[in-house]
Formats: structure tokens, C-alpha cells, sequence
């Protein structure tokens, strides 16, 4: 029987988690079939995926109607709905938390809400009670990597609850990302606390840079660069991880037994129909990283995609696609944070219209 392609990727040191979620999925087998069968090790999710789930689907009429009964807020009401599905997802994915090294895979996520991504004691505080909530070892809550966002994913580290850093997408932020893992791990350490349970991913959005780059690429003439330039950056990421996570000072943490934290491919499904399919996933594969892929990502992989060890290669052409950006006046920094706004503002508009679909339906129910 041929290796399965996605399962294939796992060879290499990488982990595909999921980026959907719904009751379907959990309740039918589906995402059990993707473990078995795909070797998917995890799932993301965002308020546009529970979006999405809650509106089109009758599978949370029931579940309104009950916590709506108490829910002091629509939010509430909410991630009341949102958590009982990362705690089935969580549930599932136990068996894998427990393998080999435990608490190495096998991770849910699930954000904050989108309204706090400026406000880092908000943020902190609802990071601590979405923790508490669901109360699954192997829960990771989201924290988009925004300034105010890094003082609470610091603050989140040191209390010993799971970061996924979401909503990355320049260099220099990620590196600040990794110091405020760092010092949150050290000062839970210093409170007297045990480490090697804490478990984080930095996730670096990919194929949207390359939307807002390439057009600028296309006027200028430079077609060769077209589609390479998001990659290129994961590429440089990667080898700022590798710097941070060799230091003498991440020796003796590491010593204590804690976690690098891995960086996370997201935004991985190709935006341009001119790209392969799997053309981001194909360009990134290596050690100790993490890929959360949309369903019709995984199926295209495990068609047609091709598994091979290709995150460390061509490290000098993706420096020279980052100089040439700038020679050609393409200021990266500033579409970097111009991503982080735009970002900011699509995960706010699906969580307005889900408050709003959930109330119409709380009406109904």
C-alpha cells in the first residue's frame, strides 16, 4: 500500500494540524479518520472557522438554547459553544499529546476574543479563563502576536498556560515573540515552578504576504520573484529559530526540561489559482515545525502533494529575494503591519456577524 503523502510529511520532522473545526467533523469520525489515516497531530481554530460552523449548521441549536439561558453575554454564550467543542477535539487528540515525548503534538487551539488584540491585560485575563474553562492539558489559546499582545503572551507563558501565537507576519516581531516565551518560561521557573509542561507555536502567515507583495513585484517587472517572497521570510524565520534556540541561555532552560517554541506555517493554502495547491506547504517542510492546513489543503496534499525535506534550501536565494525587495523600494516592514492591522480587522468582522448570527438564533430557539 503507497505511504500516504500527508503522513509522508511527518518523516521530516513536521507536524499538519488542522485549521477547521466543527461538531460534524468531531461527531461523524472525520477528524478521528484524519489522525488514523493522515497522521494529523492538531487543529486550530479562529472566530471565522466558528463562524462559519455555528451558522451553518443546526448542531448548536440545542446547545443555545441551554447556555443561553444563563449566558450573562453573547460572547459568553459563545465561547460556552466554541469550548465544548476544543474539549471534544482536545479529547481526541489525547492519545497523540501522550506519544513518544508527551506533550510534544496533539494540540487544540482556540482564540481570545478578536475585540482584545490591542488590549494586553484583557487579553491575559481571558487567556487565564479560557485556560481554567476548558481545563485540557493539551489546549493551546490562541494570542495574536500584536505589541500589547506580546506583554500578555509573556504574562500567559509565566502563569504556565499553552500560547499559540497567532497573526505573525515580519521578521523582527517574531524574534520579540520568542523573547517574550523566553521570559515568560524563566519567570514561571524563578516562581518555583516546574516547565517542561509548557508548550508554545509561533505561527507566521505566509500566502497573504504574498498577495499584497506580488502586485507591487508585477509592476516593477520582476516576475521571478513573484510568489517567493513569503516563503523566503519563513525560510529566515526559521533560521532566527534555530539562533534563539541554541543560546546559552535557552541551554539552561532547556535543561529544565522545557519546549522550543516551534514555529507554525499558517495562511498556507495557495490565494493565486497560477500557484500549485500545495505549492506553500511543499516549500516548508522541516524539522521541529508546525503546518495548520485548510481540509481541501489536505486532501490536495494527499493527492498530489510531494514530501521532502525543503525548509532549509536555497537560504541564500531567500536573502537575496529580501535584499532585492528592498533595492526595489518594497518596504516589507510596512506591509508586515499593514498584514497585522488588515488581520486584526478579519478576524473582528466574522466574530461581529457570529455574535450576531448567535443572538438571531438564540431568538429562534
Amino acid at each position: 500500500m503507497a505511504t500516504n503523502n500527508v503522513k509522508q510529511i511527518h518523516d521530516f520532522g513536521q507536524s499538519i494540524w488542522l485549521d477547521f473545526i466543527d461538531r460534524e467533523i468531531i461527531s461523524s469520525g472525520k477528524l478521528k479518520q484524519l489522525i488514523d489515516e493522515d497522521g494529523v497531530r492538531g487543529v486550530t481554530s479562529n472566530p471565522a472557522i466558528f463562524e462559519k460552523a455555528i451558522t451553518s449548521s443546526a448542531d448548536y441549536n440545542e446547545d443555545i438554547k441551554t447556555l443561553g439561558a444563563t449566558a450573562a453575554t453573547t460572547e459568553e454564550l459563545f465561547f460556552g459553544l466554541a469550548i465544548k467543542d476544543i474539549q471534544a477535539a482536545c479529547d481526541l487528540f489525547e492519545s497523540v499529546y501522550n506519544e513518544e515525548v508527551a506533550g510534544a503534538d496533539g494540540y487544540v487551539s482556540l482564540e481570545v476574543s478578536p475585540f482584545l488584540a490591542l488590549d494586553a491585560e484583557g487579553t491575559a485575563t481571558q487567556a487565564e479563563l479560557l485556560w481554567k474553562q476548558v481545563d485540557r492539558k493539551n489546549v493551546m489559546i490562541k494570542i495574536p502576536g500584536t505589541k500589547p499582545g506580546l506583554q500578555a503572551i509573556q504574562a500567559s507563558i509565566a502563569n504556565g498556560i499553552n500560547i499559540n501565537v497567532t497573526l505573525l507576519f515580519g521578521l523582527e516581531r517574531y524574534e520579540e515573540v520568542t523573547e517574550a516565551y523566553i521570559s515568560g518560561l524563566e519567570e514561571h521557573l524563578a516562581a518555583g515552578h516546574k516547565i517542561g509542561h509548557i508548550s508554545s507555536v509561533a505561527s507566521f502567515f505566509l500566502s497573504r504576504i504574498d498577495v499584497v507583495v506580488d502586485p507591487l513585484l508585477e509592476a516593477k517587472g520582476e516576475k521571478a520573484l513573484v510568489g517567493e517572497v513569503a516563503i523566503a521570510s519563513a525560510k529566515k524565520a526559521y533560521e532566527i529559530y534555530k539562533r534563539v534556540f541554541s543560546t546559552e541561555r535557552w541551554k539552561k532552560l532547556e535543561a529544565e526540561g522545557a519546549k522550543p517554541q516551534r514555529l507554525l506555517w499558517a495562511s498556507t493554502g495557495s490565494k493565486n489559482p497560477a500557484f500549485k495547491d500545495t505549492k506553500y506547504v511543499e516549500a516548508l517542510i522541516g524539522p521541529d515545525t508546525v503546518d495548520t492546513v485548510p481540509l481541501e489543503t489536505v486532501d490536495a496534499f494527499r493527492d498530489h502533494g510531494i514530501a521532502a525535506n525543503t525548509l532549509e534550501l536555497g537560504l541564500d536565494e531567500a536573502t537575496a529575494a529580501l535584499a532585492k525587495l528592498k533595492e526595489l523600494g518594497i518596504d516589507l516592514d510596512a506591509i508586515t503591519q499593514q498584514l497585522e492591522d488588515e488581520g486584526i480587522e478579519k478576524f473582528n468582522k466574522p466574530f461581529e456577524k457570529l455574535l450576531k448570527a448567535i443572538e438571531d438564533q438564540k431568538d429562534k430557539v
